[in-house]
């Protein structure tokens, strides 16, 4: 009998990740996948999947999943109270759910998303190559709701290696390094020191699209607007508000703001943990 996992309950926001869809943006498609793609990997290396094997990406805890039958999980990313068949459990370390055994996770301390692997992967089609749920081009499997039924596959690796791959807890301000965008010349020149002397806050204006921050004003040198350009994830664009927006996973491939900035690629999985309400400081690479 294949195994399945049923949703009990989704939690906030709940979707179906995997690395994405790379190389299509010629067409019009995103990358999109697991916004913190180590924590997706890592969950994926814990129960002995291939890296790009499918998982849950959960917002704000509050899933709720049955087993149907036995089935290895592991849950990464931002740390939060787990329980498995009725008993505390840790994250980043395999864990058995048998026949009937809930896997809860509670409220993040700090972060935003978790992860929930399973070995196997979850078996939902693939569209254009990948599993991933596409939030802004609506490619994927829809985001969970109470009642699904979500397959487990059967393409494995050897059994989990590891009990246990302890990992840094989340700063309490964290700090992403930026190198300088294409359109820097649009602001003036004392707009990059500004973002780097004082911190930003995230608003509530968060998803897997981006992250818009209040704090200092970046001020332009030039009038009008760009014509669409290429976009990638780590943006930091500049609409006329003056404060800057940054682009995650579900990013629009062309976007018409200056890019001031864009946030390095080592520095994306942290800035996916960013929740409403935390301070954020930025820093120029090399410097």
């Amino acid at each position: 009998m294949t195994a399945k996992l049923d949703v009990l309950r989704p939690g906030p926001f709940t979707t179906v990740q995997d690395l994405g869809r790379p190389g299509l943006a010629a067409i019009g498609v995103g990358r999109s996948g697991a916004a913190d793609r180590g924590a997706l990997r890592l969950a994926n290396r814990l129960v002995g999947n291939p890296e790009g094997h499918a998982a849950l990406e959960t917002t704000l805890g509050g899933l709720a999943l049955r087993a149907s039958e036995t089935v290895t999980v592991a849950v990464t990313g931002a740390p939060c109270p787990i329980t498995a068949g009725g008993r505390a459990a840790g994250p980043n370390a395999p864990i058995i759910l048998r026949p009937g055994d809930e896997l809860v996770l509670g409220l993040p301390e700090r972060g935003l998303r978790c992860y929930v692997a399973v070995r196997g992967g979850f078996d939902v089609p693939a569209i254009l190559g990948a599993r991933a749920t596409d939030t802004l081009g609506k490619l994927g499997p829809p985001p969970l709701a109470a009642g699904m039924s979500l397959p487990v596959g059967n393409v494995v690796l050897g059994p989990p290696a590891v009990d246990l791959a302890p990992r840094p807890g989340l700063p309490a301000e964290p700090c992403l390094r930026i190198t300088p965008g294409p359109r820097l010349d649009w602001f003036t020149a004392d707009a990059l020191s500004t973002m780097v002397s004082r911190p930003y806050t995230v608003t509530s204006d968060v998803d897997r699209v981006g992250i818009r921050f209040t704090g200092p004003r970046l001020n332009r040198a030039r009038e009008g607007e760009l014509p669409p350009e290429a976009c990638v994830p780590g943006a930091l664009q500049v609409p006329p508000s003056g404060t800057p927006i940054l682009f995650l996973a579900d990013h629009p491939v062309t976007g018409g703001y200056p890019v001031i900035a864009v946030v390095d690629e080592d520095y994306l999985d942290l800035a996916a943990q960013l929740r409403p309400g935390t301070p954020v400081r930025f820093t120029v690479s090399g410097a």
